[in-house]
């Protein structure tokens, strides 16, 4: 998978909040076959310091990183946050979040294409956390964005895909266009059924951190996107409305009654 010019060795990305160690974090990265973790810039330098052990320790990883602006709400604390996360990190990628919905958690269309212009035009390369709206999208690819990433229910909900049909028409949409389904994958069966509709990839980290052995569930949700990816490359047959046999009719043998012998 190819984003910016660069190739991916994963159609798995990972997230890297909440996990119940720093080195559970670090067997679940190389468990799932990651080559992109995400990291909140704002939530790892609130922790009072142990932010500055934490990034050589996901450097270590040798996974590529992108920074994000988790927690922001306007246009102004996103910019501010993605500009200091290319300071520290040394990459114009960022992950760009404005949230806003305080339940849902839901992004700002408007303030997310807003912020995304301003960024595409400082030069960062953009990976915009976005619903499965078609306007939206449309807009944030003319703001400068390459890749879309939108949601597959509330961040953490667990909920999977929940709109359907609105993600297959999204994906017809968009044909040449990068999407990454983020927010609301809860188990190894929704990333690989997003793989399937025909999504470049998926960005997990709740439904890993949480589990009650994240290295198995990593990996697991390695497989699954594997899985995924090879279903839909080998075009998977459409939904029927009725029954079609295996086995054909026609040719078989009348064993109906009609004759003594």
């Amino acid at each position: 998978m190819q984003i910016y010019g660069v190739t991916l060795p994963s159609r798995l990305l990972l997230g890297t909040a909440q996990y119940p160690s720093p080195q559970v974090l670090v067997q679940a990265i190389d468990a799932s076959g990651a080559g992109l973790v995400t990291v909140s810039l704002r939530r790892e330098t609130a922790r009072g310091g142990d932010g500055a052990g934490f990034w050589p320790l996901l450097h270590a990883s040798g996974c590529r990183i992108l920074p994000n602006t988790a927690g922001c709400h306007s246009v102004r604390e996103a910019v501010t946050t993605a500009h200091m996360a290319r300071d520290l990190f040394g990459t114009a990628w960022i992950k760009l979040e404005v949230i806003g919905h305080a339940d849902t958690l839901q992004p700002d269309p408007f303030a997310l294409v807003e912020a995304a212009r301003i960024l595409a035009t400082d030069g960062f390369q953009i990976f915009p956390y976005t619903t499965d709206d078609l306007v939206v999208g449309e807009k944030l690819l003319e703001a400068g964005c390459e890749v879309l990433m939108p949601w597959a229910s509330p961040i953490g909900s667990a909920q999977g895909l929940r709109h359907v049909a609105a993600l297959v028409t999204m994906r017809a949409h968009f044909a040449g266009v990068p999407l990454i389904v983020d927010a609301g994958i809860g188990v190894p069966s929704h990333a690989a059924q997003a793989l399937e509709l025909g999504f470049d990839a998926v960005l997990v980290n709740t439904a890993v951190a949480r589990a009650g052995d994240p290295v198995a569930m990593a990996r697991a949700f390695g497989q699954a996107v594997e899985a995924g990816r090879m279903a839909y490359q080998a075009g998977p047959m459409l939904p029927r409305d009725m029954a079609v046999p295996s086995t054909p009719i026609f040719g078989m043998a009348n064993l109906g009654s009609g004759g003594g012998r």
